[in-house]
């Protein structure tokens, strides 16, 4: 299985691998959404932990309530008609997606943060694997949403069930005109050590280094942010700068 995740999608981050592209079928100018219905789960794409490139990923149990916020890439002509980490093969004009936890198959409503383009996909493949990306949109779900011509996008991702599915939308927060970009690197409940992760930050010259104070559970909390950053690449960058100083735990964070 490890094999078909890899061949699947694993190497495809927005435009960056120029082996891939968009298709040459022509779209229709009002794409459908996926309709969501009750299935299976994949017997093949639901082992309980896998491996790709030396990191194990582990498979939620269940879908309910899921609700994330980051970057979306695409992934087109390189693997279509390759079979994906649900046994299916990848078309890349079908309104699906890629995701490295979710059940496969799950319908979610992704949404772009930037525009306020929704769509109904169907998540029945593994991937993307790289930190900074969340989900890997085929081709027509990438147009349909606006990402295709930029090849990366800020999106909510929002597993939906066809009982809830007519009432998804409304449960999706207005997108903001402007959203901001940041990489929390820390959070803690004692002002010092905040203090000390962000000197210790800007010592390795790292730019935009705050802390915002918080609450969680009734508590204060100091979370030490980069940011706001410009764009996805910008924030590519910060991810890299952090993991060649050995730090763990950091994450993308959409405002």
């Amino acid at each position: 299985m490890v094999a078909v995740l890899i061949a699947a999608c694993g190497g495809q981050q927005g435009l960056v691998d120029q082996n891939d592209g968009p298709g040459v079928a022509p779209l229709p100018a009002d794409i459908p959404d996926a309709v969501p219905r009750w299935e299976p789960r994949s017997s093949y794409g639901n082992p309980e932990s896998y491996r790709v490139n030396g990191k194990r990923y582990k498979t939620l149990d269940s879908a309910e309530g899921f609700v994330e916020r980051g970057v979306a890439s695409w992934y087109g002509t390189k693997f279509h008609g390759q079979r994906t980490s649900s046994g299916e093969p990848y078309d890349m004009y079908a309104m699906t997606a890629a995701h490295k936890s979710l059940p496969l198959p799950t319908y979610v409503r992704v949404t772009n943060l930037e525009n306020g383009s929704t769509a109904v996909l169907r998540v029945n493949d593994r991937g993307p694997f790289h930190d900074n990306r969340i989900i890997d949109l085929s081709y027509t779900a990438a147009t349909k949403l606006g990402i295709a011509q930029n090849g990366t996008g800020l999106v909510e991702v929002r597993a939906i069930t066809p009982d809830s599915a007519r009432d998804a939308g409304a449960a999706v927060p207005p997108p903001t005109p402007a959203p901001e970009l940041f990489i929390q690197v820390g959070a803690f409940s004692s002002r010092g050590n905040a203090e000390t992760l962000k000197s210790t930050l800007e010592g390795h010259q790292i730019a935009g280094v705050a802390i915002y104070d918080g609450t969680s559970n009734g508590s204060v909390i100091y979370r030490v942010r980069v940011g706001p950053l410009e764009d996805v690449e910008s924030a590519d960058y910060v991810y890299e700068r952090l993991g060649s100083l050995g730090l763990g735990g950091y994450r993308l964070v959409i405002d």
